[in-house]
C-alpha cells in the first residue's frame, strides 16, 4: 500500500507538501498541487484518516444506532441522517439492535472504541439509562423517536400520543366501538404514548377505557399472533389499531389466513406509512410520521452540538403527524 513518502517521491516534493495538499492547509502553488494530485491518483493513495483525526481530535464519523433497519420507516430515517451528515462532511456507522438492550450496549461500546464524534440513538428501552455512558465519555448524542430516563438530552421525535389520538378518533367517528390495539413492549415510550393517545380518544368518545390492548414487539409476528387471539374473542372487535407498520403487516397476514376481508370484515389502521413498492391491498389508513425529516433534524442538532455555537441546554424537537385515510378502514357492518 503506497504511503505519503511514495507520493512525495513521485511528485518530486517533500512529504510536508503532500500533507498540505491533502489537508488543504498551507500555501502550495497550483503547479505543485497538480503534480501531487496526479501522483495521488496514479498510486491510488488513501490518506491516513487516523493520523488526521489525532491532530484534529475528530474522526468526522457519527454513529446511528437503530432498532430495526429492515423496517422502511427506519430506512428512511437513516437516509435523512446520511444525507445530512454527508452534506456536512461526516460519515455514518450504523448499528441495528433488534430492540435488544444487550445488543445496544455492545454497539455503544464498540462505536465509542472507534472514537465516533457523536451518536444518534433509537433506544431499545426507555428504562435503559443510555445517557450514562455518553455523559461519562463526554460524547454528544441525540435520541430519536423515543424517550429515556432523565431529561438532560437532545431529542427529535414525533407527537405519537397526538397521532394516536387522531387515528383512533377517526375510527370512532366511523362508528367503531370495539377496537383492539396491538403495540410494542410496555417499556417502549413510543408504544406507551400511542396506547395513551388511543385511550384518550376512547374516553372523549364516551367509551369504556378498558379497550383490549396487546403488548408485544414492533414486528410482524406480534401482529400475526395477537390477531389470531383477537379473532377468537367475544365480542370480536370491528377494528384493529396497529401501532407500527410491521405489526399491521402481521395483522393482514392473519386476516388473510382466516379468509377475512379488509375493511368489510375488519378495519385496520396503523402507525407509519409503507413505500408504494410494498404491495398491500387495501393500502393502510395511517398516522404518517416524517421519517426523513426526523433523521435530518436529529443530525443537524448533533452537528450543531459538535460545533462552536452549540445550543444551550437540552433541545427537544417534536414533529407533527399526518393522518392519511385509505381503503383499509370503513364503517363497521353493525353500525347504526
Amino acid at each position: 500500500m503506497p504511503n505519503i513518502h511514495d507520493v512525495a517521491k513521485l511528485a518530486g516534493v517533500a512529504p510536508i507538501t503532500v500533507s498540505r495538499v491533502i489537508n488543504n492547509n498551507g500555501y502550495v502553488s497550483d503547479k505543485t498541487r497538480q503534480r501531487v494530485e496526479t501522483a495521488i491518483d496514479e498510486l491510488a493513495y488513501v490518506p491516513n484518516a487516523l493520523g488526521s483525526s489525532l491532530r484534529s481530535k475528530r474522526t468526522m464519523t457519527l454513529a446511528l444506532v437503530l432498532s430495526d433497519i429492515t423496517n422502511p420507516f427506519w430506512t428512511t430515517v437513516a437516509r435523512g441522517v446520511e444525507d445530512t451528515a454527508n452534506e456536512n462532511g461526516y460519515h455514518i456507522i450504523i448499528g441495528n439492535t433488534d430492540e435488544s438492550p444487550k445488543k445496544q450496549s455492545d454497539y455503544l461500546t464498540f462505536m465509542l472504541q472507534k472514537q465516533v464524534d457523536g451518536f444518534l440513538l433509537v433506544p431499545a428501552s426507555s428504562n435503559v439509562t443510555s445517557s450514562d455512558i455518553f455523559q461519562r465519555q463526554k460524547v454528544p448524542f441525540v435520541v430519536l423517536d423515543r424517550q429515556i430516563l432523565g431529561n438532560d438530552y437532545d431529542s427529535v421525535r414525533s407527537d405519537s400520543q397526538d397521532g394516536a389520538y387522531k387515528l383512533a378518533s377517526y375510527l370512532l367517528e366511523l362508528g367503531h366501538k370495539r377496537i383492539a390495539v396491538i403495540t410494542g413492549r410496555s417499556d417502549n415510550s413510543a408504544a406507551k404514548d400511542r396506547v395513551r393517545g388511543f385511550l384518550q380518544a376512547a374516553k372523549v368518545a364516551g367509551l369504556d377505557e378498558d379497550q383490549p390492548v396487546y403488548w408485544g414487539e414492533f414486528n410482524q409476528e406480534t401482529g400475526y399472533e395477537f390477531t389470531r387471539v383477537i379473532l377468537q374473542s367475544k365480542p370480536r372487535p370491528t377494528a384493529i389499531f396497529a401501532t407500527n407498520n410491521f405489526i399491521a403487516i402481521g395483522v393482514m397476514r392473519a386476516l388473510n389466513d382466516h379468509e377475512l376481508h379488509v375493511p368489510e370484515d375488519m378495519s385496520v389502521v396503523a402507525f407509519d406509512d409503507l413505500p408504494a413498492a410494498i404491495t398491500i391491498d387495501p393500502f393502510f389508513t395511517v398516522a404518517s410520521q416524517q421519517a426523513y425529516e426526523m433523521g435530518k433534524k436529529a443530525t443537524e442538532l448533533l452537528i450543531a452540538r459538535l460545533g462552536d455555537a452549540a445550543p444551550k441546554g437540552p433541545q427537544e424537537i417534536i414533529l407533527p403527524i399526518d393522518i392519511i385515510v385509505r381503503r383499509s378502514s370503513s364503517t363497521p357492518l353493525d353500525a347504526p
